[in-house]
């Protein structure tokens, strides 16, 4: 028997998009005077009217994949890639255009904030009502209702109809009553980004436990840390059709290579000495490797010329740097124009977002300098424990070395 539980066969997604010409500004007098002209007026109107069209539009198109029980599924792409319309049609809300879908089990999803819930009923009305949609019994519900208001931390609110709820405690709830139910199948999209640090951990944690316990998880998150930890296979949306589907670090390396083209362009400058482009070296990141490499050009010799970065975490906090000048096996040389190449053989980071700052100078003189000159995503090729993330527990990749001893 084949423990296959999803298969989408050449799935498309088509919308209507109306287009309409925008009229001429038109002033008082121009009323009044064209006031006379009504009939030749009334043909212009009819003429212009039909001038409106439409333009079909494929959200989705052509694609096809198969889901096995236990899959732990990341989908990642571009904003208007398709990803939060395939969920969409997953879960049953939207109507595919062509092509077949076939689920085996119950689905649970978390599409937006409240999806599932009458904002007129209270929390408590809401997990019986959503737990009564996925099937369950008032037993079933009941057995499983105080670790859903214990994790979603809602009890002094429970008899408050939900329409006064935060985000944050729609959000809390609404995942909690998905994960606890018990769905063979639980679809979560980017809507955790509403909760706060804490309360995405344990999602994350939940998240994990749910997977280990044979069910199916599709997960689509900006948060690449989080699909490269929780996911195993990664499927690469662009344009509405599947560019790579493959294990989640591959998918990711790919989906970052096309996302930054990790290059900063700027304009020469014939005056002073410039940075006029930077890039990273995509290959190496895959290694998990960091290869910089800083363009520049100097109106005179550079002797020699200095460069040097600053690497940063997404939210502007210097974690190291390194220059020409620090590294003992440098070798200078004068030049005008060159390109500097920084090398680090095992980036010892986490697998996160990240952004790096470039400076140009010689002997005692600051030239230029680049800030937030190219941001990139690393994956490590030693991950996090399932669960875990860089925000709680730092950037570095420390291996450290731990023994126990008996204390007498």
């Amino acid at each position: 028997m084949s423990d296959t539980i999803i298969t989408v066969e050449n799935l498309g997604k088509k919308y209507i998009i109306g287009h309409q010409q925008q009229e001429k500004y038109t002033a008082l007098r121009d009323v009044i005077a064209n006031g006379a002209k009504g009939l030749f007026k009334s043909f212009q109107n009819r003429k212009f009217q039909s001038s409106n069209y439409h333009e079909e539009f494929w959200a989705l198109k052509d694609v096809s994949f198969e889901i096995k029980q236990g899959d732990r599924v990341g989908i990642i792409g571009r904003n208007g890639a398709g990803k939060s319309t395939l969920l969409k049609i997953l879960s049953r809300i939207t109507e595919p255009t062509q092509g077949n879908i076939k689920i085996k089990g119950r689905v649970a999803s978390l599409l937006e904030v409240g999806t599932g819930f009458h904002p007129e009923l209270t929390g408590r009305e809401n997990i019986y009502l959503n737990g009564a949609i996925l099937g369950m019994s008032k037993a079933e519900i009941k057995q499983k209702f105080d670790e859903i208001v214990a994790f979603a931390e809602v009890e002094k609110f429970l008899d408050t109809p939900v329409k006064r709820y935060s985000s944050g405690m729609y959000v809390r709830l609404a995942f909690a009553v998905a994960a606890h139910l018990e769905p063979e199948i639980l679809i979560v999209d980017e809507v955790l980004a509403v909760g706060d640090a804490k309360f995405q951990q344990k999602c994350l944690g939940k998240m994990q436990e749910v997977s280990t316990e044979g069910r199916t998880l599709i997960f689509v998150s900006h948060n690449n840390s989080a699909i490269a930890n929780l996911c195993e296979r990664g499927i690469f949306l662009e344009k509405g059709s599947i560019k790579a589907d493959t294990n989640s670090t591959h998918a990711l390396n790919l989906y970052t290579s096309e996302l930054n083209q990790l290059r900063f362009i700027g304009q020469e400058n014939t005056q002073y000495p410039s940075i006029w482009k930077v890039e990273i070296d995509q290959s190496a990141l895959e290694k998990g490797d960091l290869d910089v490499l800083v363009y520049f050009t100097s109106p005179w010799p550079l002797n020699p010329p200095l460069v040097g970065i600053v690497v940063y975490n997404i939210h502007g906090t210097p974690l190291f740097g390194t220059n020409t000048w620090l590294d003992p096996e440098f070798q200078p040389q004068s030049l005008s124009s060159g390109i500097a190449t920084m090398m680090i053989k095992n980036l010892p980071l986490h697998s996160g977002s990240y952004k790096l700052s470039v400076w140009l100078g010689e002997k005692n003189q600051n030239y230029d300098s680049k800030q937030d000159a190219v941001a990139f995503d690393f994956i490590s090729l030693s991950s996090l424990p399932q669960g875990l993330s860089p925000d709680f527990i730092g950037p570095f990749n420390v291996n450290g070395k731990w023994r126990l001893t008996q204390y007498k």
